[in-house]
Order: C-alpha cells, then structure tokens, then sequence
C-alpha cells in the first residue's frame, strides 16, 4: 500500500508539463502573492514585451507553495494546483481542467487486536480525479479513480469513485447528476481529506461514507442548506437497479446572522430509506458548534435495516452515537478527544461496541499537507478489548 504513494505522486508530476502549458496571463485562479498592477497599453503606445504579464516559471509556482500558508482547514486544499490546472482562452466553452491526486493513509499499531470485534478499520485512501469547468457557471464534472485495494470488492467496483455532472447556474442551488458520496449522516457524507481524525465513527463507517449512483439537489442559504436526492440503491455497481433509495439531509444555522460573534451552530437532521430486495431505514441527527479555536459535534443514528459500505442488512436494528471535542492549540497544531458507541444489533444484549480516541492533526499546508497522530481504546461487551495507535499522513496535489 506504501508503494502506492511515489507512484502517485509520480503520475501527478508526469503529466504536470501538460497542465503547465498556460495562456498568457494566467494569473487570476491560485495567486499566493500580490502583483502589481499592469496598465492597458493607449493607441498610442505599442504594447511592449515587459507590458504582457509574464506566467510563473516552474521554479516560482513551486516557490508558491513552499511558502503557501492556509488559514482554513474545513476543505481540501491542493498544493499543486497552480501547477496541474489548465485554463481555456476565451473561444472554448471550458473555463479549466484540474488534474489532482489525494493520499490519506496510517501504519496502524494493534495491540490485542481481536480481528472479529471490529470491521472496516482499513484507511488508506488513494485517490486520482480529474475537475472540469465550464465557462459561466454553465456545468462543472468531476472523474475520480480510487487505486486502494479492498478484498470484499473486485477491481472494478472498488475503482469508479466519483463520476458526475452538475451544475451551479440556478442562485443558492446545485444541481447534480452521476455517481457521488451522499449525505448518509453528516459525517457520513463527508469526503476522507477533511475527516479530524483518520477513522470515522462507527456508524459512518457501518451506515454511510458510500457511493450511489442517481441524481441530487442541494441547497445552500444563509439560515438553512439541503441535500436531496434519489439514487439506485445499488452501492459499488454490484447490481443494476435492485431498487430505489432517498437520501435527503437538512440543516438549520441559527447563528448565521450574527457574523460569527457568538460562533457558529448547526442543526440537522436525514433520512436514508429505500428498497433492496427489503425495504431499510435509517435516520439520523446532528448538533455542530464552533467559536474561534474551538469545536464539539454531536451525531446520532438509529437504523431499521441499512444498506451501507460493508452490505446490505435488513434484520439488523442497530444504532449509535459519536461526541467529538477538537480545540486548536496553534494555528497549525488541533487536539481532539471522541467518545464513539455503536450498537450493531439491538436485538441482542451485551454486544455494544465503544471508541475513546484521542488525535491530534498538524496542519503544515493546511489538508494539503498534514500530520495524524490518534489513539483509540476499543472496549466490546461482546469480544476482547484492543488499543491502537494509528500515525498517519495525507498529501493532496
């Protein structure tokens, strides 16, 4: 799996003369340092070779980010992308092309690691994708290829991640078609390069973090933003159409209008109901504050039957929760603690599982590039309690 890491950042810097290839003047999408300003040449004056703004070598675009400082950290920031993005002259009905690679891993250490407590405690992420613009805000798509194996999924259903079209011309709305993560849970829609820590909790990993194909409107306001949609209840392309599912997510931000004087606070609340040979439900809620260095997050999940990453389960009642409490010692430097407790079935007793980790993220280019450091105490009524130590790194590019 480690291997995998030089060979993708191999292939980003391979094809980054391709995307070097700029007009002039392109200067207006990733500026890290201010220019100075460059007067229209008059009639009168022939435009000269020191009047065309000249584009950064190489060298300079490199120099960029080795002094690139990023101040936020709740979405992904890609070092490279002065570097691989292609931008269109004015003729072409494409606005720009992005070519970017995403690393997320951990060297995991088990101690009295009992295999059949715990699922799906594989974080490896490696991801290709490619972002395409079109002009006016007409439409935008995105072709995104996951290279980290898993042996419950062949080659095939394991590599198609992200594939879509979608669209921001309607104000305040995105209008999305393809095959996308949808919002099963709050955190459960959540992409991996901005997780706090390298693992989700137990009922993102059992209930959502999933891919779905089918067609999604989301909504953003100042008080109130959406997701809704509709998809085939298919997960992976294990199966053509085996039936619908509605996936729809809400939240409320009370704050809003205080222009950050009192923090931030968000409300929300989801449904994930369908049809898989059985039909399945599972609903969800969330409490989400923020206020200056410090966050807390609260999530809840209770579901009749789900149709999540590790299966389709129909008989299993199973529900959970997960407190997480992050405060950021330096601008650089976040510590976390979560308590995580998962029912899997709630049909039978004594079987609850529990997560008390502690993290802590150093954020060198913000998620561009950043250090994890986590550790968790698994404790199981049912099995044989386990530690972990989990140090990790991501690199987007």
């Amino acid at each position: 799996m480690k291997k995998l890491l030089p060979i993708l950042i191999a292939i980003i810097l391979t094809a980054a003369p391709v995307f070097a290839k700029q007009k002039d003047g392109y200067l207006d999408e990733v500026i890290l340092e201010e220019s100075a300003t460059i007067s229209e040449p008059s009639e009168a004056s022939p435009e000269t070779e020191s009047d065309i703004p000249q584009e950064k070598t190489l060298r300079e675009k490199l120099s960029d980010v080795y002094h690139l400082e990023v101040d936020k950290y709740d979405k992904p920031t890609y070092l490279f992308q002065d570097i691989l993005t292609k931008k269109f002259d004015e003729e072409s009905p494409m606005e720009s092309l992005q070519l970017w690679g995403g690393y997320n891993g951990d060297i995991g250490v088990y101690m009295n690691e009992d295999a059949s407590s715990n699922s799906q405690y594989d974080f490896n992420t490696i991801n290709v994708g490619l972002d395409g613009k079109l002009k006016n805000n007409n439409a935008d798509f995105r072709i995104m290829f996951n290279y980290a194996p898993l042996s419950s999924r062949n080659v095939i259903q394991n590599l198609f991640a992200d594939m879509y079209i979608a669209t921001n011309k309607i104000p305040h709305h995105r209008v999305l078609i393809g095959h996308s993560r949808p919002p099963v849970g709050m955190e459960g829609g959540y992409g991996p390069f901005v997780l706090p820590f390298i693992a989700r909790s137990q009922i993102s990993r059992n209930f959502g973090t999933v891919r779905k194909l089918g067609a999604r409107v989301s909504g953003d306001y100042s008080l109130i933003d959406y997701d809704l949609g509709v998809y085939s209840s298919d997960t992976y392309f294990q199966e053509f159409f085996p039936g619908t599912e509605f996936i729809g997510w809400v939240n409320l931000k009370p704050l809003a209008k205080t222009d950050g004087k009192y923090g931030s606070l968000k409300i929300g609340g989801g449904l994930d109901a369908g049809n898989r040979s059985n039909s399945f439900c599972v609903a969800g809620a969330y409490i989400g504050y923020e206020y200056k260095r410090f966050m807390a997050n609260f999530e809840w999940a209770n579901a009749d039957g789900y149709n999540g990453p590790s299966g389709f389960s129909t008989d299993k009642h199973a529900s959970g929760f997960y407190a997480t409490l992050g405060y950021m010692l330096t601008k650089k430097l976040q510590i976390l603690a979560r308590y995580d407790e998962f029912d899997p079935d709630k049909n039978i007793a004594h079987n609850n599982q529990r997560e008390y980790s502690l993290g802590l993220n150093y954020f060198i280019k913000g998620q561009g590039l950043r250090l994890i450091l986590n550790y968790v105490f698994c404790q199981n009524d049912a099995a044989k309690d386990s530690h972990r130590i989990l140090v990790g790194t991501q690199i987007l590019l």
